[in-house]
């Protein structure tokens, strides 16, 4: 059984350790944002990809089976004659596809790039690239997305990430009172600028663009970050019921993060070791998905051990502290 006496560590203690520590993570991301709004031409805080701002597939049908090293190799040769990130992705091959082809393809590789229109010199410059290294590609499809059903597709993500906040607002606000619910979503504001800060920097310099992807890994990583908070406050609760004339509210918040530290590491571990095996083993075009979910599983276990457990007893404090009258201050 837990004992309090016990407690190995102290977090109210260096709460403004603590609340120093999310500055840092949090403001390099938060001025690259700012220079990224002002710079960009759609003055977005990230550098958003075709998904967003229109772009076309094509798609080759190939003689050979390919890898995921035949695509790093390919994504290099397309950078070499002008295609800036393009999106490569090996696709199953069905009877349909066979049908329409004039030659018996085992591979089928989708080459995703920037709106071409018109144009078809950039096709032609693309399949000749492919020439290059695998045998008579085929053309089998083109298909392009405008930049008017881009916008539309990021109008989209954004009202699907509202409504994902506003119904964890609703729940929150049944299930805790103010000050938990309050502390919970700032939380989740924390998160979240920290994993798109650190993707604005990688815009910056290493021209990281964000996907359809990117927005379900932000999704995945506002419901992780609530869930371990609430893991950490139902045990601060609890505890209240029991120990609140015993105890401090510090010591109580201090025991109740011990309590959860073991579940929520082992949580956190397990779920970045299968995540890092995804980043280093998977496929290149997930890359940047699983960055995301790893860095915002990070950051969400650290918030609700260190940031969102400091707001609740700082807002504690706040609310138990003497009230000064005039006629003291005046006094004093």
């Amino acid at each position: 059984m837990f004992t309090f006496k016990k407690i190995t560590l102290q977090v109210v203690k260096y709460r403004v350790l603590w609340m120093v520590l999310s500055a840092l993570l949090l403001l390099p991301g938060i001025v690259a944002m700012i220079y990224s709004s002002v710079t960009y031409p759609n003055h977005a805080p990230l550098k958003v990809g075709i998904d967003y701002t229109g772009g076309t597939i094509l798609q080759y049908g190939l003689k050979q089976k390919i890898s995921n090293n035949d695509l790093t190799t390919t994504r290099g040769n397309l950078e070499k004659i002008g295609i800036e990130n393009p999106y490569l992705q090996i696709l199953n091959v069905n009877n349909a596809q066979q049908e329409n082809t004039q030659n018996t393809i085992d591979s089928i590789i989708s080459i995703r790039t920037k709106f071409i229109g018109e144009s078809t010199e950039d096709v032609e410059n693309i399949s000749n690239a492919l020439a290059q290294q695998y045998e008579d590609p085929e053309l089998i499809q083109v298909s392009s997305v405008g930049p008017t059903m881009g916008k539309e597709l990021f109008k989209n993500s954004l009202v699907a990430m509202t409504l994902a906040f506003l119904g964890i607002c609703v729940y929150l606000s049944v299930r805790f009172r103010f000050d938990y619910a309050l502390a919970a979503l700032l939380g989740i504001f924390h998160d979240v600028i920290f994993v798109v800060g650190i993707f604005s920097i990688l815009g910056l310099f290493y021209n990281v663009q964000i996907d359809g992807l990117f927005i379900t890994a932000v999704l995945t990583v506002i419901g992780f970050s609530v869930h371990d908070t609430i893991v950490v406050f139902d045990r601060i609760r609890e505890n209240l019921r029991y120990y609140s004339k015993k105890m401090s509210f510090g010591e109580i918040v201090d025991a109740s993060v011990n309590q959860t530290l073991a579940r929520s590491i082992n949580t956190s571990v397990t779920t970045l070791l299968t995540l890092g095996a995804l980043y280093f083993f998977g496929g290149v075009t997930t890359k940047d998905f699983v960055l995301a979910m790893i860095l915002g599983i990070a950051i969400g276990t650290y918030s609700s051990i260190f940031f969102c457990s400091i707001l609740v007893d700082f807002w504690n404090d706040k609310k138990n502290a003497p009230k000064t009258s005039a006629k003291e201050t005046i006094a004093a």
